[in-house]
């Protein structure tokens, strides 16, 4: 590239950046390099080191996709993907976005797929798919159910699915919590050694105070937990009978200030050896407890 083009890359760079940090883009500088490296087809280290071919259609490209960030749409639904657990998920405003906190669940769940690697897995709102194939790809004993009310997540979920490799480890089933969609083919769910979830756990009166990423653009039905954050656990509790094997385990993501109240719903069912795990911030992210073992 011409020293002129270098130049002038450098300045839609800085001028992108300014446009971020004035929206209230958290990391403008990280984002706007990511963005380039989008529009140019080419990992982020080669724009900082200037090493694109930048010219007007290019700048045409970047200045899109800068718009689109700076009305706050999360950067990974504007590149469309999102590392999770070491996998590269497609995603899209049809799915929540992967976080890094959930895979602290992941790593619960393999911790007991590493003592019952045969176990049947069952994940309740699987979204992009990001738990089910975590788990397909360090556990390859497991047989998988992945279910979500969605019909966009499901197909999302499939892809990934499909894109990966795991297609063949993961049945997608369309289904409200415990009840599979009445016509669509799919036998009724039945028992699981372990169930997984990352349901919606925000209150109806945190929702709307939320950063503008996820109230504008994430799907509200996977982030509405209620009036008071606890519906969708209220709902997995109530199925646990039915649908949990003796001795199997039931982990879930919880949010901030939740743990005592999900713990004492899912105590209340005869859920016991109850244990909360941490995410990498140190705050209280994943609850685990176990059915009884037959007798």
């Amino acid at each position: 590239m011409s020293s002129a083009r270098a130049d002038e890359m450098r300045l839609r760079l800085h001028a992108a950046v300014e446009t971020l940090r004035a929206a209230g883009v958290d990391n403008p500088q990280l984002d706007a390099e990511l963005l380039l490296a989008a529009a140019a087809a080419v990992p982020r280290e080669r724009v900082i080191a200037a090493l694109i071919e930048f010219d007007d259609a290019l700048g045409a490209r970047f200045d899109a996709l800068i718009d689109l960030r700076a009305a706050r749409m999360p950067l990974a639904y504007i590149v469309g993907r999102r590392e999770f657990y070491a996998i590269d998920l497609d995603v899209a405003p049809s799915v929540l976005i992967p976080r890094p906190e959930t895979e602290t669940l992941v790593t619960a769940a393999l911790g007991e797929l590493a003592a019952h690697p045969a176990a049947h897995v069952l994940d309740l709102g699987t979204g992009s798919g990001a738990i089910a194939i975590a788990l397909a790809a360090h556990a390859p004993a497991a047989r998988i159910v992945a279910t979500d009310i969605s019909d966009g997540a499901l197909e999302f979920a499939a892809r990934n699915a499909e894109r990966l490799g795991y297609a063949a480890r993961i049945e997608f089933i369309r289904a409200d919590c415990w009840t599979a969609a009445a016509g669509c083919g799919a036998p009724a769910l039945g028992r699981f050694d372990l169930v997984l979830s990352n349901p919606p756990y925000i209150s109806d009166r945190e929702l709307d105070g939320l950063e503008p990423e996820i109230v504008r653009f994430e799907p509200r039905i996977a982030l509405a937990g209620g009036h008071d954050g606890l519906d969708f656990y209220r709902r997995i509790a109530a199925g646990l009978e039915r649908h949990l094997a003796p001795g199997g385990a039931l982990i879930v993501e919880i949010g901030d200030g939740q743990g005592a109240a999900v713990e004492a719903i899912i105590r209340a069912v005869g859920l016991g050896e109850v244990t909360t795990l941490n995410d990498l911030a140190g705050r209280a992210r994943v609850l685990c407890g176990r059915a009884r073992a037959a007798s």
